[in-house]
């Protein structure tokens, strides 16, 4: 389960987030990171839509999502703001493509991350 302290609850989050975080995505899911003004723990938010299928295949897969992001919590920055979408290939693939998709997007997006920081003239 996802500590009280990494989850994700405003929508003001969520959208900030998807509209400015940079992004890793593969087949099963697509990852949204971007740093905070608050120094916290990371922040969690998950995203599973209608596309991925009726109400128990959600939750099913909400549930390994959960449990992925929470046993990589220590790969996540301190004060970052991390929101996972599941598509809809999520629903038919194994919690071991997951997290290996979670891994490779996960990289993707603290790459991209890091360099848009080093862009960044100096103020």
């Amino acid at each position: 389960m996802l500590p009280a302290a990494h989850r994700m609850r405003r929508s003001a989050d969520f959208q900030q987030t998807v509209r400015r975080g940079a992004r890793g995505g593969r087949d099963t899911l697509v990852v949204h990171l971007t740093t905070s003004t608050d120094p916290g723990p990371p922040v969690v938010g998950l995203v599973v839509s209608r596309a991925v299928g009726n109400a128990v295949t959600r939750n099913r897969v909400k549930r390994r999502l959960r449990a992925l992001v929470t046993a990589r919590l220590d790969e996540v920055p301190d004060g970052s703001l991390l929101v996972v979408r599941a598509q809809p290939a999520a629903a038919a693939s194994s919690s071991g493509e997951l997290g290996r998709d979670l891994d490779k997007a996960l990289a993707t997006a603290r790459r991209r991350l890091t360099g848009r920081d080093e862009h960044r003239a100096p103020a």
